[in-house]
């Protein structure tokens, strides 16, 4: 008889670190969404039980599997294992070239009104993700705001945008710089700046204050930065 509620653990970080190669096996492995034991890992995979049981309690620290109770007879029960939600996403293919496509598309769409408004909802679904994952999310205070900005940063940081926090004097508010384009070939040098009026809205969203591009790489900048919109005059 199997228990078919899983026994999960919570994920150990907000992002998932790069996945090592041999655990990444491990998924493509569970990838069909059948449920394995650790005996049809090990045979699959040519590897001892002791090292499937290393990976699988790395993976269920990350969120990435989840086990499945198998009660047989009177004997101990053993476990089956699959794939999480957030399992399924790791092992899918590399979605960066759909996304390029996406994206060329919805920039190029005649209708104005249209392409705002696309662009403005992926924006702030983007700013709610990393929201979420921010203590004191809706505190307005200045210290809170800085508090956030680190945060978010090290969330950046978590997906491959390399960025830092810096402030210009005691009183003045944050600074968030992005050091190195994340999305080199989806950038406008264009009078729209898309993706840059998509960072901006993002950012406010994801820090509840307005967000303004004060310094851009496209301009010459030495790295593109974003100030709460009352300070970006004086940074």
């Amino acid at each position: 008889m199997n228990d078919t509620s899983p026994q999960t653990n919570p994920p150990r970080t907000t992002a998932v670190e790069a996945l090592r190669s041999v655990d990444r096996e491990l998924i493509d492995t569970l990838r069909d969404g059948q449920r394995r034991g650790v005996a049809e890992l090990t045979d699959a995979l040519g590897v001892t039980a002791t090292a499937v049981r290393q990976r699988l309690e790395r993976l269920l620290e990350d969120g990435l599997i989840q086990r499945h109770k198998v009660v047989s007879g009177r004997g101990r029960p053993t476990f089956n294992y699959s794939l999480t939600v957030l399992g399924h996403r790791h092992a899918g293919a590399d979605h960066g070239e759909l996304a390029e496509a996406m994206w060329r598309e919805i920039v190029t769409l005649p209708d104005e009104s249209v392409r705002t408004r696309l662009l403005s909802g992926i924006a702030r679904r983007l700013g709610q993700n990393y929201k979420s994952q921010l203590t004191r999310p809706d505190d307005p205070s200045g210290d809170a705001l800085e508090q956030r900005m680190r945060e978010l940063s090290k969330l950046m940081a978590g997906n491959r945008i390399p960025n830092d926090v810096t402030r210009s004097g005691e009183e003045a508010l944050p600074v968030l710089g992005i050091t190195a384009c994340p999305y080199p070939d989806l950038t406008d040098a264009s009078e729209h700046r898309s993706m840059c009026h998509l960072e901006e809205e993002m950012l406010s969203e994801a820090l509840g204050r307005e967000i303004q591009l004060t310094s851009c790489r496209l301009d010459g900048d030495h790295c593109c930065q974003f100030s709460p919109k009352d300070n970006a005059t004086a940074t």
